[in-house]
């Protein structure tokens, strides 16, 4: 009777073993890449249709126009937004969830922005309507009444003059700048220690007097908004918003130059900065900076 070679036996079961293990082995390996081919595959498909929202949003802009050239001012600085925030979706990766969920937020503000917008026109065709009407019965009333025309013709001057110049306090002159160390101005990324936005309130006799608070948002080559501890929340048409800095002033209708310093970033990257100037009830303007 041949005696059986005890190495051959350990050696022979050593090795099913270790077939057992690379097929278990390459099952895993086989189920994950199916799953990551999944997620992938998802991810791509969400980051599609967030694509395809923006750009009916941005096809929903385009139709939307007005005869104010303030809203107009406001409807060209939406615009550009939308169409960076589509550039920047093309460009990043659907697997980058986190610059994701921050596109969709940011699709939801300008989308709430738009319906603002809309709400402002529709108020001010109705209160021009109305104002006409009012101009026209004036005149028919001041043709009537010799006595009454000359308070009548005064009442539809005002009329006509709070339409075209508004209450609405304005700005001009919205610029932004990086200073150094030594507090001079540089376009030196890596210098930078913090940024200046300057502007100019224009004088309107019309707008409310009294102190008001200036907001600055400035959102970095990636449209990342720039806070520090100094960060304050406001509400703009009726709508949440963070401020990167802000500032006081008191407003007595006359014309008032101010600037808002950003400080305590962290650090600063190459590429374009976008600043936006606000009051609590509109944008007053805004202002690039290149840094290289």
């Amino acid at each position: 009777m041949e005696e059986k070679n005890p190495q051959a036996e350990s050696l022979k079961k050593t090795m099913h073993a270790l077939i057992i293990v690379a097929v278990i082995l390459a099952g895993a390996l086989a189920y994950i890449w199916y799953t990551k081919s999944n997620l992938v595959k998802d991810l791509n498909a969400e980051k599609q249709d967030l694509t395809e929202q923006m750009v009916a949003l941005q096809n929903d802009y385009a139709a939307l126009s007005s005869d104010y050239d303030t809203i107009n001012s406001q409807l060209d600085s939406s615009r550009a937004e939308v169409n960076q925030l589509i550039e920047r979706i093309k460009k990043t990766d659907a697997t980058n969830r986190a610059k994701m969920r921050q596109y969709e937020k940011e699709l939801g503000t300008l989308r709430s922005i738009m319906r603002n917008y809309i709400v402002q026109i529709d108020s001010l065709n109705t209160l021009n309507k109305k104002l006409t009407a009012d101009a026209a019965e004036a005149r028919r009333e001041a043709s009537e009444s010799r006595r009454r025309s000359e308070e009548l013709s005064k009442t539809v001057e005002s009329l006509s003059g709070q339409v075209a110049a508004g209450s609405v306090i304005k700005a001009r002159g919205v610029k932004v700048e990086a200073y150094n160390a030594s507090d001079a101005v540089t376009d030196r990324s890596s210098r930078v220690v913090r940024l200046l936005t300057s502007l100019s309130l224009i004088e309107n006799d019309l707008a409310p007097k009294g102190y008001i608070r200036i907001y600055v948002r400035i959102k970095d080559p990636q449209g990342i908004l720039l806070t520090n501890s100094g960060s304050r929340n406001f509400t703009f048409n009726g709508e949440p918003m963070i401020a990167s800095a802000s500032r006081e002033v008191d407003y007595q209708g006359s014309e008032i130059d101010l600037s808002i310093y950003l400080n305590d970033i962290e650090a600063f990257e190459k590429g374009i900065y976008t600043a936006e100037v606000y009051t609590s009830q509109s944008l007053l303007g805004t202002a690039e900076l290149m840094l290289r």
